[in-house]
């Protein structure tokens, strides 16, 4: 087992309070002890419940191998302090409503959720926040360790020769496509209409109405409404730039005029700051096109498919000269997939509507324009060209070179990482429980002797 799945896994450790009580009674005591850091008894038997409980195997050593991992984080969070390496509150608020908002996807109510983990949804965040904290502040050595880490193409060839063949990693259906974009053209009544709406909102907070009711009730951002329209703490660079200059012009309670971003119409309210973050509610509207005004848009694209069609232009320069998307425009509609930093998408990384256009066109084609929605969740029109398709296959170094080229530098990170922990548990004082005594997997590892 890696650190890295460790960390993952104890998050959901302390939030968990499984169903058989008797499994739950721990006599709990100090089994080892990592510079500064204790690990007790329950933390390994919490943490093995948790594994089995998600159907994991097992293996005779489990209990060992819990340890080692903790041994390993308490190593990490040792150095954090001897380094002063912090992070701040506004970064943990962050991750843990990031976590707690994954945690309720799993369940149809928080209600549900509370019930499931024998816990109230603040002390779900308060089991968790320390946790997190801890997670935030490893990585952030891990990091320094990691940092001038690189890989070379013979590294990677030599990597590669060395995977089994039934290890090799199997490549689904991969496809490469370009788009042209058309926004529906919003005429100055639609605008005009719900600046009219924010207005008469903001006027009714001011007299004393709660903001985060009408946030529920009118906002149109599906991500905060039912939150009130609260988004959590913020950077300046998380934010939409019109919508963080309006955000950090406020005072704590302040309502702002409305601000017009890449989402839409907002009315921002500040709730509180924490260093360099600021949290705000805010209620989104957004124009709505007529019918007109989305034939407009399909009218645009038509006209540009026939110029394409009739070979008077590329599909990649039509991208660059008619494309209203910013983001692919200037590649010649080229989509870069946020998962991989490349150009290839999986079929099941596809955006829905993307793809069933995609998935029976053949490579040059050009669909049809089609409606859809951008990543700020607004309506737009877009037509789409099949540049390539890669059936599938066992990934090889031509046609996958960038995913073993990654694959190989996140071993010779962890190796790095394991290398550390050998040398440092050598000069961090350790004592471990004789009941432990006997692992092989932190004997031999980590160099302890009986």
């Amino acid at each position: 087992m890696k650190i890295k799945y460790f960390i993952a896994g104890i998050i959901l450790t302390v939030s968990v309070s499984l169903a058989n009580a008797q499994e739950q009674f721990i006599i709990d005591r100090v089994v080892a002890v990592v510079g500064d850091f204790n690990i007790l008894q329950s933390d390994i038997e919490q943490q093995y419940l948790q594994m089995k409980a998600q159907g994991m195997k097992m293996p005779e050593d489990a209990r060992c191998q819990i340890l080692q991992m903790f041994i390993q984080q308490k190593l990490l969070l040792n150095q954090a302090k001897i380094d002063s390496i912090e992070v701040s509150e506004g970064q943990v608020e962050i991750q843990l409503d990031s976590r707690l908002d994954y945690f309720l996807s799993q369940f149809s109510s928080d209600q549900e959720m509370e019930e499931y983990f024998g816990k109230s949804l603040l002390e779900i965040k308060d089991d968790l926040r320390d946790v997190i904290r801890e997670q935030m502040v490893t990585q952030q050595v891990e990091s320094q360790l990691t940092e001038g880490v690189r890989i070379t193409p013979s590294e990677v060839k030599s990597f590669y020769k060395k995977i089994p063949a039934d290890s090799i990693p199997k490549i689904n259906t991969q496809v490469e496509i370009t788009q042209i974009v058309a926004y529906p053209p919003y005429d100055e009544d639609a605008v005009l209409a719900v600046r009219n709406k924010l207005l008469e909102l903001r006027k009714r907070v001011i007299d004393g109405e709660n903001f985060a009711t009408l946030a529920v009730l009118y906002s149109e951002d599906p991500g905060s409404a039912s939150k009130g329209g609260e988004i959590g703490f913020m950077s300046k660079g998380d934010l939409d730039p019109a919508y963080a200059t309006a955000a950090w012009a406020l005072k704590e309670g302040q309502v702002s005029k409305i601000v017009e971003s890449d989402f839409g119409l907002h009315i921002i309210q500040c709730i509180g700051r924490r260093n360099d973050r600021v949290n705000t509610r805010h209620i989104l509207m957004k124009p709505k096109a007529d019918v007109n005004a989305k034939q407009k848009a399909l009218d645009r694209l038509d006209s540009i498919r026939v110029e394409i069609l009739n070979d008077s232009i590329t599909f990649d320069k039509a991208a660059k000269y008619y494309s209203e998307d910013k983001n692919t425009s200037v590649n010649g509609g080229l989509l870069v997939n946020p998962r991989t930093n490349s150009a290839l998408f999986e079929l099941d990384q596809l955006d829905v509507k993307d793809y069933y256009v995609i998935r029976n066109m053949n490579v040059g084609d050009i669909s049809e324009p089609y409606e859809t929605t951008d990543l700020n969740g607004k309506i737009c029109y877009k037509m789409i060209q099949l540049k390539k398709r890669i059936e599938p296959h066992q990934a090889d170094l031509k046609t996958d070179y960038l995913l073993l080229q990654n694959m190989a530098l996140q071993k010779k990170q962890n190796d790095v990482v394991q290398n550390w922990f050998k040398k440092k548990i050598q000069s961090t004082y350790l004592k471990i429980d004789p009941a432990f005594q006997d692992c092989s997997n932190i004997r031999s590892e980590l160099n302890i002797t009986k």
